[in-house]
């Protein structure tokens, strides 16, 4: 499993993600901030809340989080 290990929110919905082994790129999620755990996501307020947790996976205060492995295959195949 590949873990994040550092994230920067950025302006329009965008993440700055750096993976532990080095691994860098932005994701912007603006469409996909959809249904009940998202949807609060479009608030940027609570949008850069955004954290990473103990495991290396990104998440914000109602639950709502990104599976580090498919953000990471998203990066390299980019």
């Amino acid at each position: 499993m590949h873990r994040v290990k550092n994230i920067e929110t950025k302006p329009d919905y965008t993440l700055s993600v750096t993976f532990e082994d080095g691994t860098t790129g932005e994701i912007n999620l603006a469409d996909r901030l959809f249904g009940p755990m998202f949807e609060p996501l479009k608030d940027p307020a609570y949008f850069a809340q955004a954290s990473v947790d103990a495991f290396g996976v990104i998440c914000w205060p109602n639950g709502a989080d990104l599976a580090p492995d498919a953000l990471y295959d998203k990066l390299k195949a980019a």
